[in-house]
């Protein structure tokens, strides 16, 4: 037989609130008036546990409150400090735990109640979690609407205070009606708890925003003319003041007004910058915000609005530009005087520079030193545009692209928008390097916001995160230049016209070589043709083949300008007036043994060896494929860091072996012999 356990009695000093309600973990300071409320307060303070009930009144208008006029429901609380003055007691309070009054024991010369603890009810993790996440989510909107509270527990939140607190606390801190405050005192479980704080304090948010709204729209009736005159009074008297100090000369921004209303730019933009002009005329030189400010309109007054260069083209001329700057390149060439013939048709047809616009982004895909961006300084003379280029190797930031936005310290605009300030007109040859090499990482992808920037559908209404309006772009001829077409995201690839350069052939070197290099390297040593003999052809493509192999030309060019300094030193050394440059011996003396040297053929067939073609970067070579045989297990053995195409060959070679061996006269004991290639 089992029975109850009853709970335990005990008895404190009781002090009954009017129009408060207060909570456990909650600590506030309260003012006590009341005869024997202050005495309570004294009589618990001088006890050694400084402990009391509090608890909430019914009625507020009752003075000397009975049973009948209290909440069953209190708290009890530890004083933590008591300062008297002027014949009422402030004290600190700390509310410990939540208890049921029994009934009153005493009631002069103050209220003395007898009560039990009320028990802590279990209950579900779960519910309690997602209960607490739905009261911290309506806390955080309550803090983005402006409302402040005085919580610890918000406090200490990553500290990890208890649930039940952060809902006791809410409850203490919001704005609502005794019984309602009580009924949340009066739950105990905590998942009910913390619902009814997150009703309260929505219901809170919602009072604060309808008294907000009726706020503005009373704001809104205020007589207009009134408030401008009393603006522009204070306006005069502060630039009177400011003029007296020295702090402001009369009209010191007049040169920025005169400049935007002079530039030809669309008329919202003109709204938008003469705006920002009267913000800077109404605050203070000394303002921080006004350097940004003016910096803004500077950096917008300094791009090259309604300025174009000249959209003439003579198709005979840019051939003669382009034969002349680059030997080779036959195809190329050819797409981009198709498009120059394009661009010559629009301009008939439609001569204002306001129609012009390119229709397709050329993407020039190759390996290094073929000449993918000289050939886009040559497009550029060709049109008789300027020519700009931005590297994007190995940017990560949007921002580079896009610009910052203006609240942030430093702010600035992209690589776009600086390059027409730089170019100065709004059509440039605008040419974006080693756009394959572009990265990603948590400040944004550079390759998404070039979508915008090269679909000739979108770029009209360019937007440049500082600048915060369109942009048009349509004018401007984008190039784009890589090296690897796999490296650069689908979507932007699907934006490009691809154009490929091959590499050299030896002959295409040669010609390159006499025609520019040895030229150009000449000069850039301080020799003339007086101090070498003329290279002789044979010379010149034997360095070609043994001292470089590439794809382009850059290392040819080294090995060229490596020539010239060995003459220029063995000149100003031995007072020799001209070097034979076309004798073996001073070239290999100059440039050292050879590097590279080329397979050949093999004179005789051999059992066993065969002759493969491979294909590099600077054209093709041969290649001797040898096989042995072992005994073994019918392995096949493949070694010379063959790629996959060439691992397949040689295991389709093996089984045509196999399956023919009865026609070739071989033994078929392939499982008993090992084939090493």
């Amino acid at each position: 037989m089992t029975s109850e356990i009853q709970p335990v009695r005990k008895v404190l000093p009781l002090i009954p609130l009017r129009n408060v309600v207060l909570f456990p973990s909650v600590e506030t300071s309260l003012f006590f008036g009341r005869k024997e409320s202050t005495q309570a307060l004294l009589h618990a303070f001088d006890n050694t546990n400084k402990l009391v009930i509090i608890t909430a009144q019914r009625h507020s208008n009752v003075e000397k409150p009975e049973a009948k006029d209290l909440y069953t429901v209190g708290v009890v609380a530890k004083i933590e400090h008591v300062l008297q003055s002027d014949g009422s007691l402030h004290a600190i309070v700390r509310g410990l735990s939540r208890v049921n009054i029994v009934n009153l024991v005493q009631h002069e010369p103050f209220l003395t109640a007898e009560f039990v603890d009320l028990p802590v009810i279990s209950e579900s993790v779960t519910d309690i979690q997602q209960a607490a996440e739905a009261l911290l989510s309506q806390l955080k909107k309550a803090f983005a609407l402006g409302r402040q509270f005085d919580l610890p527990a918000m406090m200490q939140l990553s500290t990890g205070v208890s649930s039940s607190d952060l809902a006791d606390q809410v409850c203490f801190a919001v704005d609502a009606k005794v019984p309602e405050k009580q009924s949340l005192l009066e739950t105990l479980l905590v998942s009910q708890r913390l619902k009814g704080a997150t009703e309260l304090l929505l219901q809170e948010m919602k009072v604060a925003e309808l008294e907000r709204s009726i706020e503005e729209k009373t704001q809104e009736k205020f007589n207009v003319h009134m408030k401008k005159n009393v603006l522009e009074e204070r306006k005069r008297q502060i630039d009177k003041e400011l003029k007296k100090l020295g702090q402001r000369e009369e009209g010191e921004n007049d040169d920025l007004e005169k400049r935007i209303k002079k530039a030809k730019m669309p008329p919202t933009i003109k709204k938008k910058l003469l705006k920002e002009l009267n913000r800077l005329n109404e605050m203070g030189s000394m303002s921080p915000e006004s350097s940004y400010i003016r910096t803004y309109l500077e950096t917008i007054l300094d791009l090259p609005w309604g300025k174009y260069s000249s959209t003439k083209v003579s198709l005979p001329k840019s051939e003669k530009i382009l034969d002349d700057d680059h030997y080779g390149l036959k195809d190329v060439k050819e797409r981009i005087l198709e498009y120059l013939a394009v661009l010559q048709l629009k301009n008939k047809s439609k001569p204002n520079p306001d129609s012009i616009s390119s229709a397709n982004i050329l993407c020039f895909i190759g390996p290094p030193g073929v000449g993918k961006t000289s050939i886009g300084k040559s497009i550029a003379n060709a049109l008789n545009r300027k020519f700009i280029r931005a590297s994007l190797g190995g940017i990560r930031d949007e921002a580079e692209i896009r610009g910052h936005r203006r609240t942030y310290v430093g702010a600035m605009p992209g690589r776009i928008v600086k390059g027409l300030k730089d170019a100065g007109s709004l059509d440039p040859v605008f040419m974006l390097d080693e756009v394959d090499k572009i990265g990603a990482d948590y400040r944004g992808d550079p390759s998404a916001a070039l979508l915008e920037t090269l679909d000739p559908e979108q770029n009209k209404d360019f937007t440049d995160h500082y600048l915060d309006f369109p942009l048009d772009l349509s004018k401007v001829f984008f190039i784009l230049t890589g090296n690897d077409i796999s490296t650069i995201p689908y979507a932007l690839r699907d934006r490009l016209e691809i154009i490929n350069f091959a590499g050299y052939t030896l002959e295409e070197k040669f010609h390159i070589a006499k025609k520019y290099l040895i030229k150009k390297q000449l000069l850039a040593n301080g020799l003339s043709p007086k101090n070498t003999t003329e290279i002789k052809d044979k010379t010149l493509k034997y360095v070609i083949d043994k001292y470089t192999r590439e794809a382009g030309v850059r290392e040819l060019e080294r090995v060229i300008a490596r020539l010239f300094r060995k003459v220029a030193k063995k000149i100003v050394t031995t007072k020799v007036k001209q070097i034979n440059l076309n004798d073996p011996v001073i070239i290999k003396k100059f440039l050292g043994p050879e590097k590279f040297s080329s397979q050949l053929k093999g004179k005789k067939d051999e059992i066993g060896v065969s002759t493969g073609l491979a294909w590099t970067s600077v054209g093709g070579d041969i290649l001797f494929i040898e096989v042995n045989i072992m005994p073994g297990k019918g392995n096949l053995i493949l070694t010379g860091k063959l790629g996959s195409v060439m691992k397949e060959s040689c295991r389709a070679a093996l089984s045509y072996v196999r399956s023919q061996a009865k026609n070739f006269g071989i033994t078929q004991n392939f499982h008993k012999v090992d084939v090493h290639i």
